[in-house]
């Protein structure tokens, strides 16, 4: 047998393309919607236990407070009521154990709290339609990277909403 006869791949399968689709985490946001999150921008998922959360007075209606998270102090913030939905209370959620997603943007730490978080997806986000008006909510607009293609959900931009001028009062006091 020559070096033109062995056949290295018996199935003559063709190298799988490289994987362009990023995992993506999605959960409820508002009565009927939900939202998505890109799965490498969360540090950790957890369960909130309202008992164990910090009230912090001045602080705007969506802010939780703040908890211990890993020896560190954690800012929570309803996600839900900071885009203009119904917050968290009147649902209800806080007290059944809601959970926090804690994302980290330059060295810092934000928990955003969700009534529950369901599936890990696959995505392309090189396909996002962009933001416009009207596609949107207004109040929801400043926090949107895109909408997958068929309405197939919002993905929220992690880095608009850790850098919200509602965070200022907390920034100047250092990390939030």
């Amino acid at each position: 047998m020559t070096n033109n006869q062995i056949s290295l791949d018996p199935l003559n399968l063709e190298p799988l393309p490289p994987e362009n689709r990023q995992r993506l985490l999605r959960f409820p946001l508002g009565v009927e919607e939900s939202a998505l999150l890109p799965l490498e921008e969360i540090a950790e998922i957890l369960r909130v236990n309202a008992a164990e959360i910090l009230p912090v007075p001045e602080m705007p209606s969506c802010v939780l407070g703040i908890c211990n998270w890993r020896g560190n102090m954690l800012w929570l913030v309803d996600l839900n009521h900071l885009v203009g939905g119904e917050p968290l209370s009147l649902q209800g959620a806080v007290a059944t154990s809601p959970v926090a997603m804690v994302v980290q943007v330059n060295d810092q730490s934000l928990g955003l709290v969700v009534q529950q978080v369901n599936d890990i997806e696959l995505h392309e986000l090189q396909r996002l339609q962009p933001t416009a008006p009207g596609l949107f909510p207004s109040c929801l607009l400043p926090f949107v990277l895109g909408a997958l293609p068929g309405g197939n959900g919002t993905v929220l931009d992690v880095k608009a909403i850790t850098q919200c001028p509602l965070w200022q009062k907390t920034q100047a006091g250092g990390k939030y």
